[in-house]
């Protein structure tokens, strides 16, 4: 859409202010509707709990010592920490002081951390942040943080002192606004993952909020509308996020929140919504997760995670057939880390009483297949007639997606709410994780993967190491994903590398896994190949006897091989998980030698037998 365009729709359609967010026409009413909802009470609870204990204690503050650190080590989460807390603490005042508005200690409260977040050296992260760099820098965190401030302004209304009001316009313009059109473009302006979604997104609002001029106002939205269809080309036509349900939940939840506010302040006339690739989008939450929070976490995304109702119910307005999940699976107040204004205010102001009611007493996932092509991703829940859920991925893809981990053929199995056979998700953040080691870090690279070990080598990082898929169904018996894995290792020798999973759905169901691999012949007739096949699980594995192996949780998983051909190793292993603590876990190996020329085949059988 041209500027022109955009800026003809603004003189003839622009809603302003609170209208944007709420049709109750006051604050007082917004606040009463808030406090009236069934579903918000305990989510406003949670809030207020949090906002007095924070009452407690002074703003913490960002000092020089914190910002060198990440600089000087690669070290990020004792700043974080602070800098996070701050904006948990400007969330929980503000919203408190909406909902109780005779409590003044809420608003002298949100006050004070405004003006202290307005004082900030910068509201960048001290890893996005160029010391050299000849422009301000707008990074995810100071995208948001003005997009928080302008959405305050317009909630707080005249309660928000004269020259606070002036100083968030005062620092939105200098940090945000005039960057954006004067020392623009970015490099995440053309990103196909979350950073365009959630910088422009949130950029796009708070110029919706804020900025008067429709001319003005008009050449952010172009370039905001722009970004975002960069975001888009990062999905398929299928909507799967390679970067994981938490990076759906956030990149895409930004997308929402700008799209609906630009849908709301044009009159429906500019509607982000009206796209089918958008739709398919949408309906990825309801796929990826396999039993309550449990999620495939391929990917830089957490094993478990909460959902955010308001997302949801927004999501159902637009589509029917987005399901709004049963409420005990809402994100707690305290789950976003982050402290992140926009999804913590629309998780109230979304939600609807009457949708979660209607899905409360459902199944919470029910049975469901998908085969995910542009991802290839294979998506399997199994409810038996117990109402025991088990559930079943697998991916091919490339080793060059946004997020990425080597992980060409991985698979988990889940059971009860519990991994079986899992992925490891996200590791600490750190310089180390985003550079040139990231992958001799074990959730990163093939080796801390469900994935063959081929003559001592990893899977290769790069869009050229690939999965191809030979066959991928999805029948109510049964699932199969079948994938030519060769190319995702850099070893000329390797011939073929075929594996086949079949998930069979029985009353207690079993995966059947087998790897045909075959290495090229040459003079030396006799020359053997090392093979290990590799399955990563949290469960201490137990051999019960030659050939069977017993992984128990909740449920009871039974592997079964050749022990002739394979020799069986378990190992402990430990490493540091995203929020900085250690976790354990097992590397379970199995290894063999293969002799150039002639198929090894590889056939395992997980059977679920409790």
């Amino acid at each position: 859409m041209k500027r022109e365009q955009i800026q003809k729709i603004l003189q003839q359609n622009r809603l302003r202010g609170l209208e944007l967010l709420s049709d109750e026409g006051s604050v007082e009413g917004l606040a009463a509707r808030l406090r009236g909802s069934a579903a918000n009470q305990s989510l406003i609870q949670e809030i207020k709990a949090a906002a007095d204990d924070l009452l407690q204690t002074p703003n913490p503050e960002l000092t020089f010592a914190l910002f060198r650190i990440y600089s000087d080590t690669g070290e990020r989460l004792a700043y974080e920490h602070i800098y996070f807390e701050r904006r948990k603490r400007l969330n929980a005042f503000v919203i408190m002081s909406l909902l109780e508005p005779e409590h003044t200690e809420y608003e002298a409260a949100a006050c004070n951390i405004i003006w202290s977040i307005c004082n900030e050296f910068t509201w960048c992260l001290p890893a996005h942040f160029n010391e050299g760099a000849e422009r301000l820098d707008i990074d995810l965190f100071a995208a948001e943080t003005g997009f928080a401030l302008s959405e305050i302004v317009v909630l707080m209304g005249d309660r928000l002192p004269s020259l606070l009001r002036r100083r968030i316009e005062a620092e939105l313009e200098r940090r945000l606004f005039q960057p954006f059109l004067e020392q623009g473009p970015y490099g995440w302006e053309t990103a196909d993952h979350n950073w365009s979604a959630v910088c422009a997104g949130s950029l796009g609002a708070a110029a919706l909020h804020l900025m008067d001029d429709s001319s003005r106002l008009s050449a952010v939205l172009v370039r905001v509308l722009t970004a975002l269809d960069c975001y888009l080309e990062g999905f398929g036509d299928d909507g799967a996020c390679a970067e994981g349900y938490l990076y759906w939940q956030y990149g895409f939840g930004y997308y929402v929140y700008f799209a609906q506010l630009l849908k709301s302040a044009t009159a429906g006339a500019i509607n982000l919504f009206a796209s089918s690739k958008v739709k398919e989008i949408a309906l990825f939450q309801q796929k990826c997760f396999t039993s309550g929070s449990m999620v495939v976490n391929f990917s830089d995304s957490p094993a478990s995670s909460g959902i955010f109702m308001g997302l949801s119910c927004c999501l159902h307005g637009e589509y029917d057939e987005v399901t709004v999940p049963d409420i005990s699976l809402r994100a707690d107040y305290s789950a976003d880390h982050c402290g992140r204004w926009s999804p913590a205010i629309r998780n109230l102001l979304w939600v609807k009483d009457s949708w979660l009611e209607a899905s409360a007493g459902k199944a919470l996932w029910p049975s469901e297949s998908y085969y995910m092509s542009d991802v290839q991703w294979l998506l399997s829940r199994h409810v038996n007639e117990a109402g025991t859920s088990y559930s079943f991925a697998a991916k091919g893809g490339h080793n060059a997606e946004p997020h990425n981990h080597n992980d060409v053929g991985q698979f988990i199995l889940h059971a009860d709410g519990q991994a079986y056979l899992a992925d490891l998700g996200s590791g600490k953040y750190t310089a180390q994780y985003f550079g040139s080691e990231r992958y001799t870090l074990w959730c990163n690279g093939s080796q801390g993967h469900s994935v063959p070990i081929i003559d001592g080598l990893y899977e290769q990082n790069g869009t050229a190491y690939r999965a191809e898929v030979i066959e991928a169904e999805a029948t109510k018996e049964s699932d199969q994903l079948v994938l030519e894995l060769s190319s995702a290792y850099e070893l000329s020798t390797l011939e073929r590398l075929v594996r086949s999973f079949r998930w069979e759905k029985e009353e207690l169901p079993r995966l059947m896994l087998t790897d045909t691999i075959c290495f090229a012949a040459n003079n030396e007739e006799s020359a053997k190949r090392t093979v290990t096949e590799r399955f990563i699980t949290f469960l201490a594995p137990v051999l019960e006897e030659e050939g069977r192996i017993v992984i128990e949780g909740k449920r009871k998983l039974v592997l079964t091989y050749d022990h002739i051909v394979w020799r069986a190793e378990a190992t402990p292993r430990s490493d540091i998980d995203h929020f900085g603590g250690e976790r354990f876990w097992y590397t379970l190996d199995f290894h063999s030698t293969a002799t150039a020329g002639v198929p090894l085949i590889a056939s395992f059988i997980f059977q679920f037998v409790s």
